[in-house]
């Protein structure tokens, strides 16, 4: 990997890096904090939301601070591949910036747009080669990155000791959102959508067994809360399943940084308390 740019932030190091992915097929940027210390440490890997890069997070969420004090690693990749020859949208929710956390099955976006397999395969591997790490991580996100973060979770538990959410897009096939997304990735077919789609995978049982709690925070004064987020799909499924859920309906707050910026302390002492064990 490359470092671009480095930082040091709450006597931590923080890292701007690009890498030559073998999933994508184009170059990928992430940014990586490591605390302070020599490690090893356990990993955060914290998957963005639509329009987004992974300066987005690094730079407005406030993160470090807890993360120095809990020792934890924080990676925040890019939502998309990007670059010359990889397809886009005119639309900010497709396309270069809305990867979806899906590996799509139809043109153009085939050959490149596979960032299910980038986080789960390429790169856990990668930071875990680079990195001090115990093995251990989990995972969180905001809004189409929620949605990531709660289905990778669900699809591949063996790779995560703890999921959280920050507004996630709680039912993609349900929401319009999803409905492009999954229609251009993944096709008409819906019963390939259920498998990506967070609640439905929650009432089908995925989560049984796996998390003792699933952390999600949202904002009541989120504009994009009724026609695309639908939380109140995750308690339906969490109480359906009998899997543990805690929803906290954040008053006044929006769909900004502003509100993540406010709440992922309690995320990271989350996290922390599951890494550990």
């Amino acid at each position: 990997m490359e470092t671009s740019k480095t930082h040091i932030v709450h006597g931590g190091t923080l890292r701007y890096l690009r890498h030559d992915s073998a999933i994508t097929g184009t170059p990928m940027t992430l940014s990586v904090f490591t605390p302070p210390g020599e490690g090893p440490f356990p990993v955060l890997i914290w998957l963005s939301g639509l329009t987004c890069t992974e300066d987005n997070f690094t730079t407005k969420a406030g993160a470090y601070r807890a993360a120095a004090e809990h020792g934890i690693i924080v990676v925040a990749p890019d939502t998309s591949p990007r670059g010359e020859g990889v397809a886009d949208d005119p639309a900010y929710d497709l396309g270069q910036g809305a990867g979806f956390y899906v590996d799509a099955n139809r043109d153009p976006w085939t050959p490149h747009f596979r960032m299910e397999s980038y986080v789960v395969e390429e790169l856990v591997g990668l930071i875990d080669r680079e990195f001090p790490t115990t093995g251990a991580r989990s995972i969180s996100g905001h809004s189409m990155g929620g949605h990531g973060a709660l289905t990778l979770a669900l699809r591949h538990p063996e790779l995560f000791r703890s999921v959280s959410a920050f507004a996630p897009i709680a039912s993609p096939t349900r929401c319009p959102w999803g409905e492009k997304a999954f229609t251009a990735y993944l096709g008409d077919d819906r019963s390939e959508w259920a498998k990506h789609d967070a609640a439905r995978l929650i009432e089908a049982g995925a989560a049984a067994g796996r998390y003792d709690d699933i952390l999600v925070d949202q904002g009541d004064a989120d504009a994009f809360l009724a026609e695309q987020l639908k939380p109140e799909l995750l308690t339906a499924a969490a109480e359906a399943a009998g899997q543990k859920l805690t929803l906290r309906m954040q008053p006044g707050y929006d769909h900004s940084y502003f509100f993540m910026a406010s709440f992922i302390d309690d995320h990271l002492a989350f996290h922390a308390k599951r890494l550990r064990n």
